[in-house]
């Protein structure tokens, strides 16, 4: 950082308070409103974000540094020069960002330490069963519909359909923990569909970015992919569970303050990191990690120590998909947004029925709420937003057809929270705090 690290400290720090504000206001509001706290995050954040008051903001199109509401607040009382302000906006965003990772690698590693292994394995084939479904059916409808509706060149259908593949897990994990369904059969099919979601949709992602660079599908990347996944989740919970006697040796010797928090958190950052190294999503590694001491005598002391550092960082993550969101495309005014809304039309029906018809796929589970388990599938949030980055970089995506995937990937983000709540009518099996 050298001589602006103060400066982008300070910003850093009112990027914080904004996030936790807007977080807690929101959160608040959604609870007496008998509303998921985490859809008051989202909100909040699209409310301090790019389509409002634009204090937290991202490099990127046409923002820099003068779009900044924290950056014109540190010209104005902090003395940043304004040679300086780009530097300084660009470090402060990637702070954020990386405390922003940091937050849903800490969710992924809570909603394991809640899951149970032993279920996850009686529902694996369920699980597997919705997430091919979730990503065939809506794949399928998105690329015959943008060709033969829309008339779209086939690789900007394609990679707007591989768009409607993706389900975020960080948004459903967090809505089933809030109502205390994780460890409902319904959580169980929907989490562990979802981090198959995750691996499916990094091969998806590289299939449609190899067609838009070379016109080519990389065999060679799909089968890696496959392969180093499947090692992954499979080695890293039969190795975890072979050290975890170590794990609470070490935890039983060491006598400074903290010491199961912290042994716990080692081991699961070193899960993501070694995730994150061979090109996998970094919280597939800590929710291996959570489930491996999930089975251990450890884990209510765990849950204890995790939960005030989870109620510090994990709103970061949802302000900040709400922050990215630029409402701008649903303004009918602009030409290029009216038919942009068209096909977001089109795709948010195609996102919403070929997730919710995978709960239909279910078998050998009588009177299990299947509609819940295709709603828990919608959400695209975060990761539908990484194919909209990528697609509008390598130039695949027209203006038009971007505008309607991102319109996309707001309504299916927003709309799962409380759906989700609305489907599980019932009274909820372990009773959560609003604050959680």
């Amino acid at each position: 950082m050298g001589e602006n690290s103060q400066l982008v400290l300070a910003g850093v720090l009112l990027s914080l308070i904004v996030i936790h504000l807007a977080s807690k206001v929101g959160g608040e509001i959604c609870v007496r409103l008998n509303l998921p706290p985490v859809l008051g995050e989202l909100l909040g954040g699209v409310i301090v974000g790019v389509s409002a008051l634009r204090l937290i903001i991202f490099p990127g199109g046409e923002l820099d540094a003068n779009a900044s509401l924290i950056i014109n607040l540190l010209q104005n009382t902090a003395g940043l020069p304004p040679a300086a302000a780009n530097s300084v906006f660009e470090q402060q965003s990637e702070a954020i960002s990386v405390l922003s990772e940091i937050g849903v690698i800490i969710l992924l590693f809570e909603i394991g330490l809640e899951s149970s292994l032993t279920e996850l394995l009686k529902v694996g084939t369920q699980a597997a069963l919705v997430a091919v479904v979730g990503v065939a059916a809506p794949f399928a409808g998105g690329v015959l519909g943008m060709i033969y509706i829309f008339h779209a060149p086939p690789i900007a259908a394609i990679f707007a359909a591989a768009a409607l593949t993706a389900t975020s897990i960080g948004i459903t994990a967090k809505v089933l923990s809030q109502i205390g369904r994780i460890n409902t059969p319904e959580g169980q099919i929907i989490i562990g569909a979802a981090i198959l979601d995750d691996i499916l949709g990094l091969i998806v992602l590289a299939v449609v970015s190899g067609l838009g660079q070379t016109g080519k599908v990389d065999v060679g990347g799909i089968f890696y992919l496959i392969i180093t996944a499947s090692t992954f989740l499979v080695g890293s919970i039969f190795i975890g569970r072979a050290l975890t006697p170590l794990l609470a040796t070490i935890v039983d010797t060491l006598q400074t303050r903290g010491q199961l928090i912290v042994v716990s958190l080692i081991f699961a950052f070193s899960l993501a990191y070694i995730a994150t190294a061979i090109h996998l999503e970094g919280i597939l590694g800590s929710f291996a990690a959570g489930l491996v001491l999930a089975e251990t005598e450890k884990r209510e002391g765990i849950v204890t120590d995790l939960t005030p550092l989870a109620d510090a960082v994990v709103p970061i993550f949802f302000v900040v998909v709400g922050a990215r969101t630029d409402l701008s495309v649903l303004n009918p005014i602009d030409p290029v947004n009216r038919e942009g809304l068209l096909i977001a039309l089109f795709l948010v029906v195609v996102a919403v029925l070929g997730k919710v018809i995978t709960g239909l796929v279910v078998f050998g589970k009588p009177g299990i709420n299947r509609l819940a388990i295709g709603v828990g599938m919608i959400p695209r949030g975060e990761v539908g937003l990484i194919f909209v980055s990528v697609g509008a970089t390598s130039g695949i995506l027209p203006p038009a057809t971007q505008a309607g995937v991102v319109v996309m990937v707001i309504f299916t983000t927003f709309l799962a929270p409380p759906l989700l709540r609305l489907v599980f009518k019932d009274p909820p099996l372990v009773a959560q705090k609003s604050s959680d």
